[in-house]
C-alpha cells in the first residue's frame, strides 16, 4: 500500500518531515481555532477579526518576492529551523499573555505580523524544501501527503481546541501549539539532504532577479494561468476563518463547539481531497482539474451562505474542502514539476503571494462584507465575484492556446 499510493514515505528524510508536520499543525489548527474565537470575544466585529488575518499576511504580500532570494541562497533546513523556532516563541508569548488576563487586541495585532513575517520565508522554504527530500518523481505525492496532515490537522486541531476553549480557556490552545513546534525541530535535525543553492550571477540585483521572475513565468501558459486562478481562489475562496465564526454566532445562533464542528467539516473534505490525490498523483497534476475545481469552489460558496441547517451547512463546507485541496494541491505541484531548478523557489514565493500574500485583502474583503451584508451575504457574494474572473481566465487562455499551441499541453500538465 505505501509503495503504490503513499510511495514519498518510502524517503527517509520525507519520513522525518512528515512526522514532524503530523504533530505540529495540530497545534497550529488549535491556535488558528483559538485566536479567531479569541479576537471575536474581544472585540464583538467581524471587520476586526479579518484586520488580524490582514496584519498576518500582509508580510507575505510585501515581501515573499525578495523572499523568494533568500531562499535560494541559504540552505533551506536552516531557514526552516529559525521560522520554526520563531513561530514556537510566539505561540509560547501569546499563551503567557492570556494566562496573565494582559492580552488585548492591540498585542495579538503585532503578535499576528511577526508570525506573518516569519511565514513569509517559512512557506516557500517548505514548498521548494520537498523536492530536495523526495525528487520530482514523488513531488505530487509528497504534496498530497502533506495536504493530508495538513488537512488531518484540521479536523482534529478544531476539535481539540474547541474543547479546550469551553472547559480550560484559549490559552491552552496557544501553549499546545508551542509545544508541538519541538516535533518539527526534532524532525528537522534527523533530515539529511543535499541543498540546492543558486550562485548568484555576476552584475545581477535584486530587482533584475525578481523581474527575471516574472518574465520566465510570463512566458509560459501553464505558470501564469496557474497563478492567475490562484489570485482568484486566494482573494474570495480562503476566509474561512473570518466568515465561520461570525456564521455560527449570527446565523445558526450557536457556540464554540459548532465552530470547531463547522472547521472540522472543511478538513474532513480535504482531507478526502488530499487522499485522492495522493491515490492518483503517479498521474501528475491536470490543468482540467484545476479549471474544474475553481468553478465548483465558486458554487459552493454561494451555496453556503444560503444554508440555515448546521448539517448542510457542514456537507457544503465539506464539498468545499474537496474541492479546495484538489485545486491547491494541483496548483502546487504543477508550479514545482513545471518549473526549472533555478526558477523554483522565485516561482514559489510568487505562488506564496498570490496565493497567501492575498489573504490579507481576502480578509478585509470578508470582515467588510461580513459587517455590512451578514456572513451569509459574504458567503454568496464571494462565490459571485470568483465565477466572473476563472471564466474569463479559462477563455482567454483557450485562446491563446488555440492561437499558438506549444509542446507544454502536450504533456498533459
Amino acid at each position: 500500500m505505501v509503495n503504490n499510493h503513499f510511495h514519498a514515505l518510502t524517503h527517509r528524510n520525507f519520513r522525518y518531515y512528515w512526522f514532524g508536520q503530523c504533530v505540529s499543525l495540530i497545534g497550529t489548527w488549535m491556535q488558528n481555532i483559538g485566536q479567531s474565537w479569541l479576537v471575536l470575544k474581544l472585540t464583538g466585529s467581524p471587520f476586526l477579526l479579518g484586520l488580524v488575518g490582514t496584519i498576518q499576511f500582509m508580510p507575505v504580500t510585501f515581501f515573499s518576492l525578495f523572499a523568494g532570494l533568500v531562499i535560494d541562497r541559504f540552505p533551506k533546513k536552516a531557514i526552516l529551523m529559525v521560522t520554526q523556532t520563531v513561530s514556537m516563541l510566539l505561540a509560547f508569548i501569546l499563551s503567557a499573555l492570556v494566562f496573565t488576563d494582559k492580552v488585548e487586541y492591540g498585542y495579538i495585532l503585532v503578535l499576528a505580523f511577526i508570525l506573518g513575517m516569519s511565514n513569509n520565508f517559512d512557506m516557500p522554504t517548505r514548498q521548494s524544501f520537498t523536492i530536495e527530500i523526495v525528487g520530482k518523481d514523488d513531488l505530487m505525492n509528497a504534496i498530497a501527503l502533506n495536504s493530508a496532515t495538513f488537512n488531518l490537522a484540521r479536523i482534529i486541531g478544531p476539535a481539540i481546541g474547541a474543547s479546550m476553549m469551553a472547559f480550560l480557556g484559549a490559552g491552552w490552545c496557544f501553549l499546545l501549539n508551542g509545544l508541538s513546534f519541538f516535533a518539527v525541530l526534532f524532525s528537522l535535525t534527523r533530515i539529511q539532504a543535499t541543498p540546492y543553492v543558486r550562485p548568484k550571477k555576476p552584475g545581477s540585483g535584486v530587482f533584475s532577479e525578481i523581474k527575471d521572475g516574472f518574465v520566465y513565468i510570463a512566458k509560459d501558459r501553464v505558470l501564469s494561468q496557474t497563478l492567475l486562478l490562484l489570485v482568484v481562489i486566494g482573494v474570495l475562496g480562503f476566509n474561512f476563518n473570518v466568515l465561520i465564526p461570525s456564521f455560527t454566532q449570527s446565523v445558526l445562533h450557536m457556540e464554540e463547539g459548532t465552530y470547531g464542528f463547522l472547521m472540522s467539516c472543511i478538513g474532513a473534505g480535504s482531507l478526502l481531497g488530499a487522499l485522492t490525490m495522493s491515490i492518483r498523483s503517479k498521474g501528475g497534476p491536470r490543468m482540467r482539474l484545476i479549471l474544474t475545481c475553481s468553478v465548483l469552489i465558486s458554487v459552493f460558496l454561494s451555496v453556503i451562505g444560503f444554508t440555515r441547517n448546521l448539517y448542510l451547512t457542514g456537507l457544503a463546507l465539506a464539498l468545499l474542502g474537496v474541492c479546495n485541496i484538489l485545486f491547491s494541491t494541483s496548483c502546487n505541484s504543477t508550479l514545482q514539476i513545471h518549473s526549472k531548478d533555478e526558477y523554483r523557489a522565485r516561482v514559489m514565493s510568487i505562488y506564496s503571494l498570490v496565493f497567501t500574500g492575498t489573504t490579507p485583502l481576502g480578509n478585509l474583503f470578508a470582515g467588510s462584507a461580513a459587517e455590512k451584508l451578514g456572513p451569509d451575504g459574504a458567503f454568496i457574494l464571494s462565490g459571485i465575484l470568483a465565477i466572473i474572473p476563472i471564466v474569463c481566465i479559462i477563455l482567454y487562455f483557450r485562446l491563446r492556446k488555440s492561437a499558438a499551441p506549444t509542446q507544454e499541453e502536450a504533456t498533459g500538465v
